[in-house]
């Protein structure tokens, strides 16, 4: 609506008679326009009774002092159509524990509305939080009916006066005593016009929007002419009108006050960017100022006409003086945090597609392909290779060999990683290889490393916190990688550098694999199926490290053995007829002959792989194991509980075996589905138990080698005691004896056990085909981690991340104990624990996770702002920093904050200080600003600075001033009934509102 539209309803609304944008219920309109408005009236008065709305609305309480802010408000809604044209009508309504129960059942017929009570009422003035028709009119219960939400706002001032009508005979025919408002105009002025019924009482609500103040109206005293003149009392003297006032001052500089990160420094290896930190930590913190503005509201509660004065001459209404103060925070929106910015880019690199070739180039192969000339691959495969050494052939030399190549090709300048960062990272990953140690060493190194946390962190809870997120524990390998690589990807060159990272970091395993060198920072033992998947795919190659290493240790203890009894067998002749430079030669050909232990993980000497073809080898060995007393027993370990075998009285031993076979998850998903794929028919059931009997058939190869002339009785009462039951029976001679068999399950036709018995060989568990193939697992490790991506990488990295970020929020949130922040925090563990346990994860549920632990972020930062503005010197303690601290978290929790004592008390000087500041500095230049000392140190803490003494105010011109005028008089005529009357000011620099409430005796008139 234009602006001199606006002026003539300012005009309009001082005239007594005048009521805005309302009139008596209309006239009779066409038959089509009533019959649609009866449709109206009717819908409005069902959804009235619906809601139980009609009837006498005394009965509630009155509201208690801040409950508007602290109550619970609730809301419902539904849609009325008036002809094509589409409302909502929404009931609003302060909930209340309990009603009105005192026996007074029976209230006087004339009773007030509850409505028109609360606009008297001095106990919820200025709600910090609420809808903005309780903040300008008081009341706790309305109804508000609004155009639907693609339809055209209601501007025609008949259509206004059409609605209205039906409104008022709605009222009037329901007898509801609730208000109803009706928004017009457009939606951003938010403008509404209702009214309220009572026993011979109504309210008439209307309101006035400008854009500018009107200058007759920019005070108090103004204000008062424009209420006494609209309530038209002629009585005198006039009852006296209530007043209350607040002023609103912004905040908004906070140039002396120090940057949230530190600078950044320069020399180190990870300078030059801002909050920068070393490998092993998560940056934290904003980049910004999370603390946009503060709002200092002044207040003046309780005022009568003559008390104060505030014309266009002169004012008393200093904030200083103020009896009441509070405070709210306006938060930035969006700061830029470093914890949620890592997140953030981390997260982004789930989604990329590229492979690290398409990254980083082609590979040394395909290079060397193109080089080579096609014309003599024929010659190339006549031609009789030439002669490698056995030590070139390690896959370890070709590694290195490809390492070489891939680095020459690559110029430095191209590299992702100069070489100094990447030593670090590397470094930081395998700190055992800082100096080069022996084998010993590095095995003990690793074990210490390995076992390290199981002791003291285990008893803190944040340490196991990686079980409920299933990613890794904070000391391993796995968990430090996560953490680099999210460093890397957001200061040292994203996509590219992870794939250069990546690939250096898989071709030093394969390094430590070939070398057996263990990786440092595992736990030993079989993959932990509690941690992410790329954990136990890392435990599972260190498993076949420990392996190789424990198998490579036997050999070499059993090849001493053979060469000293080789040596006692020869002689003192021998010796003498062999020269020491011989003996010398002949012993490392015998070691090295054809192969090398380091490079061949499965010789024949040790395991026998049991395949068709060796069968013949072990059928001697086999018959022999028929003859109990002449075959030799291997592989004992000890006797077993005194026991002796049932067809002997030899000692019952206990063999040696294998370890089963460690398996990772997705190794157990495959094995379950090939095995569901047989099906439930006999043969498929039947071969499925053959598969899973496996680690039985060499637990009774070695039971049979260990105890030669046993049978399958003695077997089971080691392997399964339950399933051979004894009994007492009375034998020939009368006497009481002990006699065993095998269960009913074992003697079921066909039973596995039966069968794996009779083929079970005589073959000792280091003889054996091993269970667990070290070599070619590693190798399915190392390829399954070659052939990962980027994206891949990060997926499987990120619930180490979110582990990492909520243990950097607990550790934050410890320091600047925020209990809301607390509790936000082990809500969201428990949310990050649905999200990262299944197979599968909903991606677009983490990145709102993600949102979350950034919120959390936000919140920190901005109460560790807020701590550093109202900070006190050192030498104040105690109950000062208390009060404080309380402020500041009060502050972050509510909408806003009661100042104890004012602008007297502790926090009331400290924002005085903070405006004074201000102040100074917005009165200067930059240069001359930053000169200028803050005032904190130019005054005491006692002295109260005040504005007399400077040309500079202590508090700039208020950003809003709100009044409030309340009377109760008689209306319309001088022996009406005395009712409330209310006007609502608010004044601001680009807005001026009057949201006026005038009630009148509809009896006496």
């Amino acid at each position: 609506m234009a602006a001199d539209n606006d002026v003539s309803f300012l005009s309009k609304i001082t005239c007594p008679s005048w009521r805005f944008l309302r009139s008596p219920i209309s006239p009779p309109r066409p038959s089509g326009n009533a019959y649609q408005l009866q449709r109206f009236v009717s819908r409005v008065e069902e959804v009235l009774n619906d809601w139980k709305l009609t009837g006498n609305s005394a009965r509630k309480l009155s509201p208690e002092k801040g409950e508007y802010t602290n109550g619970t408000w609730g809301e419902k809604s539904r849609d009325i159509n008036f002809a094509d044209f589409k409302f909502y009508i929404t009931h609003y309504y302060l909930k209340q524990e309990c009603e009105r129960d005192d026996g007074k059942d029976t209230l006087e017929e004339d009773a007030l509305p509850m409505a028109m009570q609360d606009l008297l009422c001095m106990n919820n003035d200025f709600p910090p939080r609420a809808h903005c028709l309780v903040r300008w009119y008081g009341i706790q219960e309305f109804l508000v009916i609004t155009p639907g939400t693609n339809c055209e706002a209601i501007i025609s001032e008949s259509k206004c006066n059409l609605l209205l009508s039906s409104i008022s005979v709605s009222l009037a025919n329901s007898g509801c005593q609730v208000p109803v408002f009706v928004q017009i105009q457009q939606k951003w002025r938010r403008m509404y016009a209702g009214e309220c019924h009572g026993p011979g009482v109504r309210t008439d609500f209307e309101i006035v929007q400008l854009r500018k103040v009107p200058s007759q109206y920019n005070h108090l005293s103004g204000l008062l002419d424009i209420f006494k003149s609209k309530i038209g009392c002629t009585l005198f003297p006039l009852p006296p009108v209530n007043i209350a006032i607040r002023f609103t001052y912004i905040l908004q500089d906070w140039q002396q006050h120090s940057w949230p990160q530190q600078p950044p420094d320069f020399d180190t290896l990870l300078g030059g960017e801002v909050g920068g930190v070393e490998f092993g930590k998560v940056p934290f913190g904003a980049c910004e100022e999370p603390i946009s503005e503060l709002h200092l509201a002044t207040t003046w509660p309780h005022l009568t006409e003559g008390i104060v004065v505030d014309n266009d001459v002169y004012s008393d209404l200093d904030p200083l003086q103020a009896p009441h103060w509070s405070v709210r925070v306006r938060t930035a929106e969006n700061p830029q945090c470093l914890l949620g910015d890592f997140l953030s880019e981390f997260f982004k690199l789930c989604c990329r597609k590229e492979s690290t070739e398409e990254i980083l180039g082609r590979t040394l192969a395909e290079e060397e392909g193109k080089d080579s000339d096609i014309s003599s691959a024929l010659s190339k495969l006549t031609e009789p290779a030439a002669t490698v050494p056995i030590t070139k052939l390690s896959v370890s030399n070709m590694v290195h060999t490809a390492r070489k190549h891939i680095r020459r090709h690559r110029r430095s300048d191209e590299s992702p990683l100069n070489t100094d960062l990447l030593s670090s990272v590397l470094l930081y990953l395998f700190p055992d290889a800082a100096v080069e140690k022996s084998s010993e060493n590095i095995k003990t190194k690793t074990a210490q490393s390995n076992s390290y946390g199981t002791t003291e962190q285990d008893k803190n809870s944040d340490y196991n916190l990686f079980l409920q997120l299933k990613s890794a524990p904070s000391d391993s390998l796995t968990y430090r990688l996560a953490l680099c690589v999210c460093l890397v990807n957001y200061n040292y060159g994203g996509l590219r550098a992870v794939a250069h990272l990546w690939q250096e970091f898989v071709l030093e395993l394969r390094y430590r694999w070939e070398n057996n060198y263990l990786i440092y920072g595992l736990a030993g033992g079989p993959p932990d199926l509690r941690c992410c998947l790329l954990h136990q795919k890392l435990q599972m190659l260190n498993c076949c490290i420990e392996r190789k290493r424990a198998r490579d240790e036997a050999r070499k203890v059993l090849e001493g053995s053979k060469e000293r009894e080789h040596r006692v067998s020869g002689g003192c002749q021998m010796s003498r007829q062999v020269p020491e430079s011989a003996k010398a030669t002949t012993t490392t050909r015998d070691v090295s002959q054809g192969k090398s232990w380091d490079s061949w993980s499965d010789s024949e000497d040790e395991f026998f792989e049991c395949l068709s073809d060796q069968g013949e080898i072990e059928v001697p060995h086999t018959e022999g194991g028929t003859d109990g007393s002449k075959s030799k027993a291997e592989g004992r370990l000890h006797p077993y509980n005194n026991m002796t075998l049932l067809n002997s009285t030899e000692p019952l031993y206990v063999p040696v075996t294998q370890e089963p076979s460690p398996m990772t998850e997705d190794l157990l998903e495959e094995q379950s589905e090939v095995l569901a794929k047989l099906g439930t028919s006999a043969e498929g059931t039947h071969l499925r138990a053959r598969m899973q009997s496996a680690c039985l058939l060499s637990d009774m190869e070695s039971f049979k080698a260990a105890n030669p002339g046993c049978v399958l009785e003695d077997f089971v009462r080691w392997y399964s005691p339950r399933d051979y039951v004894e009994e007492e029976v009375v034998d020939d001679k009368g006497n009481r004896v002990a006699k065993g068999e095998l269960s009913a399950r074992m003697k079921i036709p066909g039973n596995m056990w039966v069968e794996a018995w009779e083929t079970a060989r005589v073959t000792p568990a280091r003889r054996q085909r091993r269970l667990f193939d070290d070599t070619k697992e590693a190798e399915k490790v190392l390829h399954y981690l070659v052939m990962q991506r980027p994206a891949d990488l990060a997926r499987h990295l990120l619930p180490c991340m979110i582990h990492a970020a909520i243990l950097k929020l607990k550790e934050e949130e410890s320091e600047e104990d925020i209990p809301s922040v607390k509790k936000t925090i082990q809500q969201a563990t428990s949310q990050a624990n649905k999200l990262l346990h299944p197979a599968n994860h909903d991606y677009k549920k983490l990145e709102d996770f993600i949102n979350q632990l950034m919120a959390i972020e936000t919140v920190i930062t901005q109460a560790r702002s807020l701590k550093t503005k109202f900070s006190i010197s050192e030498d104040e303690k105690g109950e000062a920093t208390d009060e404080l601290e309380r402020f500041v978290t009060s502050l972050l929790e509510e909408p806003e904050v009661v100042v104890s004592g004012a602008g007297h008390g502790l926090v009331g000087s400290i924002i005085h200080r903070l405006f004074i500041n201000a102040q100074r500095l917005a009165d200067f230049t930059s240069d001359e600003a930053a000169l200028l000392a803050p005032v904190d140190e130019d005054l005491g803490f006692d002295r109260k600075p005040t504005g007399g003494s400077s040309k500079v105010p202590d508090f700039p011109s208020p950003a809003g001033r709100e009044i409030l005028l309340r009377t109760c008089v008689p209306r319309p005529a001088p022996y009406s009934k005395a009712l409330p009357q209310r006007l609502f000011c608010v004044l601001m620099r680009e807005e001026f509102r009057l949201a006026g409430a005038f009630s009148s005796d509809s009896t006496f008139f």
